[in-house]
């Protein structure tokens, strides 16, 4: 066992696998663990921070019930990665600047999203069915959406933030696709109208909360099987998204690199989820806010910084984790303190030998407002193995 810390201040302890965690983060977790549907104990991964109202980097297990905030409005958020037959050889840093700028005219990101003739129409559709009964049974969120028609033009889109499409090199030189996208707008509809149905519940029951963001749906309720199949609709949109983009870029490449196949199949998985499973003899509903399943065999990724290692990593199926582990390296520094400390300077400096933008606009995101992934990846080796290391020469970001 590598846990380094637990907290016991709520009605089950709280097991932190880092030492490095803020006092709001801790808050929050006590917070959770106070609330008395909660299973066995609350686990906080290496890369463990403050979100709003549930912890990033916290897993959470649920006896009968579900907090819409803890999986959030990026639902399904996650990544994928495939390794190339290319190796470094055949790269030079003009082919990439011509597939960085190939794949940034391919993928939309931030808030565009493809014009309806070049949409992946076929991809989207798939989901449409479900969707016309979801916004049928609850009208007010089709008026959440604030074009209808953009879910089907945001599939095979970015997005912004934090989310990434990068060329990596393995420890072998070989070239390896990796992004970071979830469900788009629809999922941020989505999340948003049943956390809001969820604190009206608490309201009109008159449940006292140590925070509004972690209002819940029992099992049982007018709003519980609702919640469950639409989150369930968007991680599957999600999971669709970015292996659409992946598609995109492999597109991409092909029209500037060698011929090539891919040599490993995609590892595509979710990081802000929940799912129904069975941990310490009960089943119960297991939101993983930043986190990835772990179990035993499970491949998983886990990104640094744009400037820093990335890994693909084998589950050791700890149970105490409940399964899982970190979903990346995890910010020390909110993006306005970032902005603040760092200068475009110190920006093109951490990311030095990577094509990708230099500039005031992703400053937010510079390496040194992350904790260093490997003291992450030290404190979470009893949760899984490390398969491959990657390291980027091409990053576009969201």
């Amino acid at each position: 066992m590598t846990i380094k810390t637990v907290l016991t201040d709520g009605k089950v302890p709280i097991k932190i696998w880092t030492d490095e965690i803020e006092i709001k983060a801790q808050e929050q977790l006590k917070n959770i663990a106070s609330l008395p549907f909660i299973h066995k104990h609350v686990a906080a991964m290496p890369d463990v921070h403050t979100g709003i109202g549930a912890t990033i980097g916290s897993v959470i297990a649920c006896r009968h019930a579900i907090i819409p905030a803890a999986v959030g409005v990026d639902i399904g958020c996650g990544m994928i990665a495939c390794r190339l037959s290319l190796t470094a050889n055949d790269l030079d840093e003009k082919t990439l600047k011509k597939v960085f700028d190939q794949i940034s005219r391919d993928v939309p990101v931030g808030r565009d999203q493809h014009k309806e003739d070049r949409a992946l129409a076929e991809r989207a559709l798939l989901f449409e069915k479900e969707l016309m009964l979801m916004t049928e049974k609850h009208p007010k969120l089709l008026k959440a959406f604030k074009n209808f028609s953009s879910w089907i033009c945001q599939m095979g889109t970015l997005g912004s933030g934090n989310h990434f499409i990068e060329l990596c090199l393995d420890e072998q030189q070989q070239l390896w696709i990796m992004l970071h996208s979830g469900s788009r707008g629809i999922g941020n509809a989505i999340g948003n109208y049943f956390i809001e149905l969820a604190r009206k519940d608490m309201e009109q029951w008159f449940i006292q909360l140590p925070d509004r963001d972690l209002a819940y749906f029992p099992e049982g309720c007018e709003h519980f099987n609702d919640y469950t199949q639409a989150v369930d609709w968007a991680q599957r949109y999600a999971f669709e998204n970015r292996q659409a983009m992946l598609d995109l870029v492999i597109a991409a490449l092909k029209r500037h690199l060698p011929p090539f196949e891919i040599t490993k199949e995609a590892v595509n998985c979710h990081h802000n989820y929940v799912a129904h499973e069975h941990h310490f003899d009960a089943n119960v509903w297991v939101t993983r806010k930043g986190a990835i399943r772990a179990r035993e065999g499970d491949l998983g990724i886990i990104p640094g910084s744009m400037g820093a290692k990335s890994y693909i990593v084998k589950g050791k199926g700890n149970p105490e984790s409940f399964h899982s582990c970190s979903h990346g390296a995890g910010r020390k520094m909110s993006r306005t303190a970032a902005e603040k400390a760092f200068s475009t300077a110190d920006l093109i400096a951490q990311t030095e030998g990577v094509i990708c933008r230099k500039d005031k606009g992703v400053l937010d995101e510079i390496p040194s407002a992350y904790k260093d992934i490997d003291v992450v990846m030290k404190n979470q080796d009893d949760l899984v193995e490390i398969v491959h290391t990657l390291k980027q020469v091409l990053c576009i970001k969201g």
